[in-house]
Parts: C-alpha cells; structure tokens; sequence
C-alpha cells in the first residue's frame, strides 16, 4: 500500500509547503491593501436645500 511507503509522497509534501512558504506568501502578502478602509459614517455630508421652484 503506497500510504505505508513516505519515501515517495513526504519528500513532494515537504518541497511543495516549503515552496508556498517560502515564495508564494510574500506574493500573496504583497497583495494586501495598504490603506485603511474608510467608513461611510467618517464624512459628514451636509444637506443641501431644495430649491422649489413653485414659490
């Protein structure tokens, strides 16, 4: 049974982790979004008046 052997599948598992650890993570952090998100209710928008155009 193959799963009794790790010769063969550990040394893939180990090289693939190794490999998204080591360069596929920065990549991926890399990708973040450095700003902060800002909020709708940060900004405070005055109302306008209406101008009605029947007085």
């Amino acid at each position: 049974m193959p799963q009794l052997i790790p010769e063969p599948w550990f040394a893939i598992f180990i090289m693939s982790w190794t490999a998204y650890l080591l360069i596929l993570m920065p990549k991926v952090n890399n990708l973040k979004s450095l700003n902060k998100p800002v909020f709708a209710e940060s900004f405070k928008n005055k109302p306008q008046p209406w101008n009605w155009p029947w007085t």
